[in-house]
């Protein structure tokens, strides 16, 4: 029972959050500082959710500050998210085989 209590209430917060804003701002947004800090809330909201997990998923902090290395300097070069994630993941790889070896 009270996982059905927990359920009804995380379904309603998440329609909640998602509603309020519909239902409050029936006009279009015309300040411009307000506008371009929600252009950017998405990106900062996947950075602060994705930087932590790329740090702390494997288990070594040095692995993950070379997928991040490894991740950022690619994105700068302007590639794919299929590289970008296969390079973080060869940096990972190698790196966790140096320090198993050292």
């Amino acid at each position: 029972m009270k996982l059905f209590i927990f359920i009804t209430l995380m379904a309603v917060t998440t329609y909640l959050i998602r509603a309020l804003p519909l239902t409050l701002f029936k006009k279009p947004v015309k300040n411009r500082f307000f506008r371009s800090f929600l252009a950017y809330v998405p990106c900062a909201c996947l950075s602060v959710m994705t930087v932590p997990a790329i740090l702390f998923a494997t288990g070594s902090l040095v692995c993950g500050i070379a997928a991040l290395a490894v991740a950022l300097i690619l994105a700068l070069f302007r590639q794919s998210l299929v590289v970008v994630a296969a390079g973080s993941c060869a940096a990972v790889l190698l790196t966790n085989l140096i320090l198993t070896v050292v």
